[in-house]
């Protein structure tokens, strides 16, 4: 055992091991055990109680007996970490006054550099609840978070009017969960959301105040990130944003029962397609979510995974809506959805 860094010196160890072995003992008899002066152990042994790992019984010598080494030395732990947590926080708050210090004294600073993924997601927190007006995002994989984990929190801000303008990739929409358990529920609730095949990085803007780009460097995930300020990097940023923003295709949301179809158990094969022939006729829930990933170039496979259906029943369900409408390809299955409203 070695308790060391647990704040208890060489000594104190060795009385300790000596006394888990030798419960009920007198501090004389402790200290031929342990091979220690008497005093010393008697000292020993009174911070051991102090501190919970050690209890004392009254007479003549008092004799002393180990706490449970299980319940004792894991509280020591528990105290450690939670002062190492301390000191944590404190390091991320003083560097974060550090850096915003020599932003302010050197206002020339246009891009910091963010090594920590701490200091990353507090960064993109930071833009996210600070912004007054809008926020715009480029969203694209790989995730750190499991789809929804944030849902809530953004569907407050879009709640108070906080506008919020996202492009997704089209990886994005394929992700598993991605889709009906963060974008359709964002979009119901006023995001604007729209669809590119790819996307050059990820990016968070606020306002026009500050944009966030985290990047990785290796596979393993994020470990870096610019925050940029106010500068002509920053509005490079933004026209970027308005250009991509301006040729994406629009993803619209089909309503609440999208997940119904989504878990393949409410529609048998091909029923959402009922009526769609009809140029009049309204599409299903499950006709406007297949439409919905049809037009936002998803593959066969991307939306089998996305539908949680067989490739052979995503094979059908496309097909007999292309039939129903008339198309030979999606590009002019999209036209004819288009053309009726659908999309």
């Amino acid at each position: 055992m070695k308790l060391d860094v647990l704040g208890l010196g060489a000594e104190t160890e060795r009385v300790y091991t000596a006394l888990v072995g030798l419960p009920r003992s007198s501090a004389s008899e402790l200290a031929e055990a342990s091979g220690g002066s008497t005093a010393a152990v008697a000292k020993v042994l009174a911070a051991l109680v102090a501190k919970g790992l050690a209890t004392r019984a009254g007479g003549r010598p008092p004799r002393f007996t180990a706490a449970p080494p299980d319940v004792a030395v894991t509280a020591l732990i528990q105290e450690r970490q939670r002062r190492l947590d301390a000191a944590r926080t404190l390091v991320q708050r003083l560097a974060e006054t550090h850096r915003e210090a020599l932003r302010i004294n050197d206002p020339d600073i246009a891009v910091e550099l963010l090594t920590h993924r701490d200091d990353i997601s507090a960064a993109a927190g930071r833009l996210i609840n600070e912004a007054e007006r809008e926020v715009r995002a480029f969203d694209l994989p790989p995730y750190i978070d499991r789809p929804g984990s944030n849902l809530q929190h953004q569907l407050r801000r879009q709640r108070i009017g906080m506008a919020h303008r996202v492009i997704y990739s089209r990886d994005a929409v394929a992700w598993p969960g991605r889709l009906l358990d963060d974008i359709l529920p964002s979009v119901q609730a006023g995001e604007q959301a729209r669809v590119r095949g790819e996307l050059p990085l990820k990016l968070v803007i606020r306002d026009d105040v500050a944009a966030l780009i985290p990047f990785s460097l290796s596979a393993g995930g994020h470990s870096a990130a610019y925050l940029v300020h106010p500068s002509p990097i920053l509005a490079a940023l933004e026209a970027l944003f308005e250009a991509e923003w301006d040729r994406a295709v629009p993803l619209g949301a089909g309503g609440p029962g999208l997940s119904q179809g989504a878990a393949g158990a409410v529609e048998a094969p091909g029923a959402g397609i009922a009526g769609i022939a009809g140029a009049s006729a309204a599409p299903s829930e499950e006709t406007r979510t297949l439409l919905m990933l049809l037009t936002s170039g998803l593959t066969d496979a991307a939306i089998a995974r996305t539908q949680g259906w067989s490739p052979r029943t995503t094979q059908r369900r496309i097909q007999a809506l292309m039939t129903a409408l008339g198309a030979t390809t999606r590009f002019q299955a999209a036209l004819a959805a288009a053309r009726r409203g659908w999309v």
